[in-house]
């Protein structure tokens, strides 16, 4: 299974970035699932995402995304809400790139009160591109870092059903197609045998 974390804070190495992996992992040992995770970390490709020249970079990226079995989204709170990188990276998605992927939303922020936005904003966004969005999301208090495992550990536990399940549906081996019906032989037409002559005697 593909487990690719995506990072949408435009800082470099910044606690957003520590945070996602730090969940992921949490989440893939919730689940069992054995393996590593991909990082895509839009930090490093914010400058080239406005551009209007084609870029290899931004387009492995944007593989790396659609390849995702499981994708964990992650963004700092800017305005109430997730960036505007996220947002500009996830508009290059066509429409339902993402309806094979099990998508979950995080954000972290400072004020408690915006603890609703990662499932009144960020949620919907990931709906709208086709995933699949169990809830809740992952709001993370920059109050909580110092009680950081704690508070993973309790969601990853709470998502880890339908991620486990996304792992076992991918571990089942494809029924085999069905084969062609074969069409019967044609029955072989026997003769008829004519009709005896009447004979009339006088």
């Amino acid at each position: 299974m593909r487990f690719v974390t995506l990072v949408g804070n435009p800082k470099a190495e910044s606690r957003t970035a520590s945070v996602a992996q730090a969940a992921t992992r949490a989440v893939m040992a919730a689940a069992d699932v054995p393996g590593r995770h991909q990082t895509v970390d839009l930090s490093a490709l914010a400058r080239r995402l406005l551009l209007p020249q084609a870029s290899a970079v931004i387009e492995d990226a944007v593989a790396e995304v659609l390849g995702a079995d499981v994708l964990l989204v992650a963004s700092p709170v800017f305005k109430g809400t997730y960036t505007g990188l996220l947002k500009v990276f996830l508009d290059r998605l066509g429409y339902r790139a993402l309806a094979s992927t099990l998508a979950l939303p995080m954000l972290v922020m400072k004020h408690p009160e915006h603890a609703l936005a990662v499932d009144v904003h960020m949620r919907p966004l990931l709906v709208e591109l086709g995933a699949t969005v169990p809830t809740p999301g992952l709001a993370v208090m920059e109050s909580d870092f110092g009680r950081l495992d704690h508070v993973l550990v309790g969601w990853a536990r709470r998502v880890a059903g339908p991620v486990s399940t996304k792992a076992a549906a991918l571990a089942r081996p494809a029924a085999p197609a069905p084969r062609p019906a074969v069409p019967a032989a044609p029955v072989a037409q026997t003769a008829q045998a004519a009709p005896a002559a009447r004979v009339i005697r006088a």
